[in-house]
């Protein structure tokens, strides 16, 4: 299953995305775990959380919707992606 993904660190008060093309629930905890290594963003926690899963046709729609994400730098923005489940649609037809 492809999909967009945010997760969330209430010790860091902090949202991450990413894109995922496996068992989420494998990456939240690789995320967790310090899979990734321990000089990435989200090595600074261990509590990474599923804020929102987007799932997707694609793994290139899902890295679109990732790229547009992170290009809006605003966590209300994230927030309202999840309150205004029509914001999520629009990102699909893009």
């Amino acid at each position: 299953m492809n999909s967009c993904y945010i997760i969330f660190s209430k010790k860091l008060n902090r949202f991450y995305i990413g894109v995922c093309h496996a068992d989420l629930e494998v990456r939240i905890q690789k995320h967790n775990d310090h899979s990734y290594g321990k000089h990435r963003f989200t090595a600074k926690a261990n509590d990474w959380e599923l804020f929102l899963n987007i799932e997707c046709e694609s793994f290139s729609q899902a890295s679109k919707i990732e790229k547009h994400i992170k290009s809006m730098k605003s966590s209300t923005y994230v927030k309202n992606l999840l309150k205004y489940p029509e914001m999520i649609e629009k990102l699909k037809q893009k």
